[in-house]
């Protein structure tokens, strides 16, 4: 049943706030007590917990031991997940004319490992498979490989599925429609995405600040996430791309995200209107 709760109070804020931060090094601040409140009243009500900080003393009770299903749900629903298929075009022109093309020409063995580290529902690494598929001709013979990972749980396993419909699907070209989707046949307005395209991808739940990264990365995109940390979690993150990225090698950012007042070795490099930073080691 679901029952009415109050929103939480600035200090039952600061515990969460505190917890979201060590766990995941998102910094929620002040101004998101409603939005906090708001989503964490989802998980007392599936629980049938009576208050914030019985919750709170719950989801302590589990840290430090096996993930748990809990765990997994508390994380996704603190964590945005806003995408959709070729969210800033210039991004995905500059990947297909530019960036395949000189690795292409650089690199010694065929093989092109590309890194979606925010992957959400899917759509930026389906995104980027279709255009490999679309440049088949020039991997004829590579090996390819989208590894796709977020920290939430039931996200990933949404995107595994590949199932969208309604404005999640608007910007995808009525070609990529016709080509890397089939309609589903129980609901046709429902586009699923072709195996063709999925065998591309490989989704898994990945914590940036506490699992292992993919290694032997040709190209990253980590959009519009950077804005969710501190200053010292934006270094250790970008630290973190450095030591797996091939060189060269390329760093997608969110159009409002920069490396300006970070210390790193990514060089920025300006490509078809889109910002993309290049390895300078």
């Amino acid at each position: 049943m679901y029952r009415i709760i109050k929103n939480m109070t600035s200090e039952e804020f600061k515990k969460f706030a505190n917890f979201i931060y060590e766990e995941t090094g998102i910094n929620m601040k002040d101004g998101k007590i409603t939005l906090l409140s708001n989503r964490i009243k989802k998980r007392l009500n599936a629980l049938q917990i009576n208050g914030y900080m019985e919750y709170y003393d719950y989801l302590h009770g589990l840290k430090g031991g096996k993930r748990s299903a809990e765990l997994d749900l508390f994380f996704d629903v603190v964590s945005t997940h806003e995408t959709s298929f070729f969210r800033h075009e210039n991004n995905f022109a500059a990947l297909s004319d530019v960036c395949f093309q000189e690795l292409v020409k650089a690199k010694s063995f065929e093989r092109l490992r590309i890194w979606s580290a925010a992957c959400s529902t899917g759509e930026e690494a389906y995104s980027i498979a279709m255009c490999l598929l679309e440049k088949k001709q020039l991997f004829k013979g590579w090996m390819l490989e989208v590894i796709a990972t977020d920290i939430s749980v039931p996200v990933i396993e949404a995107a595994r599925e590949g199932r969208y419909s309604g404005r999640r699907i608007e910007k995808v070209p009525s070609n990529f429609l016709n080509t890397y989707f089939h309609r589903d046949k129980e609901d046709p307005s429902v586009y699923i995405v072709r195996d063709e395209v999925k065998k591309l991808v490989k989704f898994s739940r990945l914590n940036f600040f506490s699992d292992p990264f993919p290694i032997d990365i040709d190209i990253i995109f980590c959009r519009n996430v950077m804005i969710y940390f501190d200053n010292k979690h934006q270094e250790r993150l970008v630290e973190g791309f450095s030591k797996i990225m091939n060189n060269p090698g390329f760093l997608f950012l969110g159009h409002a995200e920069t490396l300006t007042n970070i210390i790193s070795e990514f060089k920025y490099r300006k490509i078809m209107e889109s910002p993309v930073y290049v390895p300078g080691w």
